[in-house]
């Protein structure tokens, strides 16, 4: 459970660092877009207050409140889940991802409303309209994780 919590906070730190940076040493609100490898990355600002993809961001604002609510219990879940597995590395690892990013938006969404997200990757002339942060990056990858590696460690592990 160490190791879970531990990862969860090392992505929680980071998700919020990096929030951070783009809209306190960037200044990524104001500026609203920064090239950094044309046509690949680019820093553009946004605020999701939806979920995936901006859905459902022209709701009420009591819908933030469901969507904190769902993230927490969320997290408690995987925590319960995961603690049959607490012998497979790759299981606690991406629990850990999935928790840490899942506080990372909950804590976006107490403090402004929203969710702060900034990265915009494009590619092969493709202009992809949609931007994300480093938080939705660790909640998929600790997701596809659990689904990766959980039949593996079931086998390791049946209960």
């Amino acid at each position: 459970m160490r190791i879970v919590l531990g990862v969860a906070v090392v992505a929680f730190v980071i998700d919020q660092a990096s929030k951070y940076v783009m809209l306190h040493v960037l200044n990524l609100s104001q500026v609203r877009n920064i090239d950094v490898f044309t046509p690949f990355l680019q820093f553009r600002y946004g605020e999701n207050r939806g979920i995936n993809f901006g859905l459902f961001g022209d709701a009420p604002d009591f819908i933030r409140w469901v969507l904190i609510v769902f993230s927490i219990l969320v997290v408690l879940g995987v925590i319960y889940w995961v603690r049959r597995f607490s012998g497979d590395l790759w299981m606690t690892l991406s629990a850990g991802l999935l928790i840490g990013g899942a506080l990372g938006n909950v804590i976006d969404r107490l403090a402004y409303g929203f969710v702060v997200d900034f990265l915009n990757m494009s590619c092969c002339g493709i202009n992809n309209p949609f931007v994300f942060n480093l938080a939705d990056v660790f909640i998929f990858a600790g997701a596809i994780g659990l689904i990766v590696f959980e039949g593996r460690a079931r086998r390791k592990n049946p209960s």
